[in-house]
Formats: C-alpha cells, structure tokens, sequence
C-alpha cells in the first residue's frame, strides 16, 4: 500500500493547509501533554498512559500531515504518509505503537508498569521529534 491507496479509499484527502487547525490540535496535544506527564505510572494507570501517550503522538501527526496538505482519516494511514515523506524510522515506530495501542484499546492487553514506562519514554522522543518538524 502507499498513500494514493489510502486517497482512493477516502481515508485520506489532499486538502489546503489550515493554519488554525494545525495550531488547534497543536495546543490540544501540548495540553493532553502536560496533563498525563504528570501522572504517576501504576498497575492502573500504564495502559490507559499508554493510550493517551499515542493519542497525543496521532494528534500531532495529524497536524504535521495537515501541514503538507493531507487530511488523515485512518490511523494506519499516518503510517504511509510517514514513508511518503521519507520518514520511514518515524513509520515504523509509529506503527508499532498503533498496533499496541490497539492491542489495549480493542484486545484488552495489559500493560506492565516496566512496558507502559519504555513505551511512553518512545512516544515522548517521537512526540518532541514531530513537534521538531513544523
């Protein structure tokens, strides 16, 4: 697959950039950040940190992508954008966290305390790496 496929199936749209909201979801993952960041990792918490870490992650590259004139419908989609652009490391970590966060949202997986803190520390530095980007 590649990102035409994903513009034929309308789960992704060539669009104008949108400068409000880029910064929209821009301040909203920054929030989200700042929120979670503070939360201690538990027995309770590390799936649903987790979650909420790549959600931030999915928010950002949502405003990256909108920023080179692509509006993404399909989480799996950000994944071919990322190699469109030549980001193919960024592509496959994304994609491994999409699939764990799928994994806890839809399957039920746990999260170790040990796995939630490895994984968000990844997440941080592909978050600070995004937000490098624009």
């Amino acid at each position: 697959m590649n990102i035409e496929d994903f513009i034929k199936e309308g789960k992704v749209r060539v669009v104008e950039k949108n400068e409000s909201l880029i910064k929209s979801l821009v301040k909203t993952a920054d929030e989200d950040y700042r929120f979670f960041n503070g939360m201690k990792i538990d027995d309770i918490s590390a799936r649903k940190l987790v979650s909420n870490f790549y959600d931030i992650l999915r928010a950002l590259l949502e405003a990256f992508a909108l920023s080179k004139g692509y509006k993404i419908y399909s989480h799996e989609a950000f994944t071919y954008f990322l190699k469109e652009i030549q980001e193919d490391l960024l592509a496959k970590k994304f994609d491994r966290f999409r699939r764990i966060r799928n994994d806890i949202n839809y399957y039920g997986k746990d999260v170790s305390i040990i796995e939630a803190e490895d994984n968000i520390n990844e997440i941080k530095l592909l978050i600070k790496t995004i937000r490098g980007k624009f």
